[in-house]
């Protein structure tokens, strides 16, 4: 990983300037983005920790139906959504991207305090909702901040870095569950705990380490410009490739079920012990790690809508090894590599594609809107799929999803050409 030297408040060397052929600095990664990442990395620790015993919790502590569990998944993959855009119109407005993650990050870490107490469904449901509302505020303004501290042509490695140290956490905090709920069989509430104090570590790193990039004003300080620099405005929206890359990452979200479904196919037919159930996190997780960087670079090169497309084709290919009639550990490696892949092709792409389809004043709207649309995609996709799974068996279920997938990711293919060409931050 290279880091580049940044000055007094945290830039790059050129974050918004397009550099034709690349420059040294062009290989190297923000401190800024590296601090962001260390403090995802935390803040996922605390989050995933919980998120790895929750389909067993639900389904099998508490006893609800998978019905129960799609609406509870549902809304922790979508509630977000209401509050997405929300942010990142308070941090292009205010022009104070850092605080309005600040903010979200806070959010996330009361709702920490409430597991410990929570004790019932309602009570549950209120909890995630509160934790998931926060994810929502910060992950836009967060992402403005790795892009405004970024060089456009190297944009997608930056968000590989920071998707890389996100998911060492993602991967450690399965794995914390499992070594806790191994020597504790009820150690729920020292899971609550110790994810507390990860939330409230990374939210100190935060507020403490991370400059307050503000892209508005440093733009228009660089460029010694006398007039005043340019508001948001919601107009700054309309550009057709964004609209382009809403259409096509809802309609790819619809069909993208959680991985807590997947993981109970994979349980239901393997049949091993509940206590493992974790590690299928951190098996995803891992391969995550592996390929955020390597991905994320070949976007640069290649083009990240086409990158986004292959992270689709190997979801798929996930939903077809679930689906299969077949038992072991090869395949189960296999499913969790592909669903690794998958994210590793699509979190931090998508991001980086919406970045480019608004200009700097409208970034964090711009990202947002991507992601609103892919959360509400997502609630709508797990609500259906429990339903579906009650109604038709999981198997069934499983595969009429995976060709409804297959159906739709060649129209999105087309639909996103004109989004994969590559354009510099304006």
């Amino acid at each position: 990983m290279y880091i580049s030297f940044s000055d007094r408040n945290g830039r790059g060397t050129t974050p918004d300037t397009f550099t034709p052929g690349g420059s040294k600095s062009a290989a190297k990664v923000s401190s800024v983005v590296v601090s962001l990442g260390i403090v995802s990395m935390l803040t996922d620790i605390s989050s995933e920790s919980v998120s790895a015993i929750l389909p067993l919790y639900i389904t099998g502590v508490i006893g609800l139906s998978t019905v129960a569990y799609g609406f509870i998944d549902g809304l922790y993959q979508g509630i977000s959504a209401f509050v997405r855009i929300a942010g990142g119109w308070a941090a292009d407005r205010g022009d104070q991207p850092k605080w309005i993650a600040f903010f979200g990050y806070g959010v996330s870490a009361i709702a920490r305090i409430g597991l410990l107490f929570a004790s019932g469904f309602g009570a549950l449901v209120s909890v995630l909702a509160i934790d998931r509302l926060g994810k929502g505020v910060r992950t836009a303004p967060r992402d403005a901040l790795i892009t405004a501290s970024s060089s456009p042509e190297n944009l997608g490695r930056s968000f590989g870095v920071h998707r890389m140290l996100d998911t060492v956490g993602a991967a450690v905090g399965p794995l914390l569950a499992f070594v806790i709920l191994f020597f504790i069989p009820d150690g729920y509430s020292t899971i609550f705990v110790v994810s507390l104090a990860c939330a409230i570590l990374g939210l100190a790193i935060l507020g403490i380490l991370v400059p307050n990039t503000r892209p508005r004003a440093e733009r228009a300080a660089r460029a010694a410009e006398r007039r005043p620099a340019v508001r948001f405005r919601w107009r700054q929206l309309a550009d057709p490739r964004l609209r382009r890359l809403l259409l096509g990452a809802g309609l790819l979200g619809i069909l993208t079920i959680g991985d807590g479904f997947i993981y109970l196919v994979l349980q239901n037919r393997g049949a091993f012990a509940a206590a493992w159930f974790p590690l299928l996190y951190v098996g995803t997780n891992v391969a995550f790690l592996l390929l955020a960087i390597p991905l994320g670079r070949l976007g640069d090169r290649f083009g990240r809508g086409r990158i986004f497309i292959i992270g689709h084709i190997a979801l798929l290919a996930a939903y077809v090894c679930a689906a299969l009639p077949v038992t072991g550990a090869p395949v189960t490696i296999l499913c969790l590599a592909l669903l690794g892949t998958f994210y590793a092709a699509t979190d931090g792409i998508l991001a980086a594609l919406a970045s480019e389809c608004v200009p700097v004043e409208a970034r964090a709207s711009g990202i947002a809107a991507a992601q609103t649309v892919v959360a509400l995609a997502r609630l709508v996709a797990s609500t259906g799929f429990g339903l579906l799974w009650f109604t038709l068996g999981r198997e069934e279920a499983m595969i009429t999803a995976a060709v409804a997938l297959a159906a739709v990711i060649p129209v999105v293919a087309i639909l996103l050409r004109p989004v994969a060409t590559r354009q510099p931050t304006r």
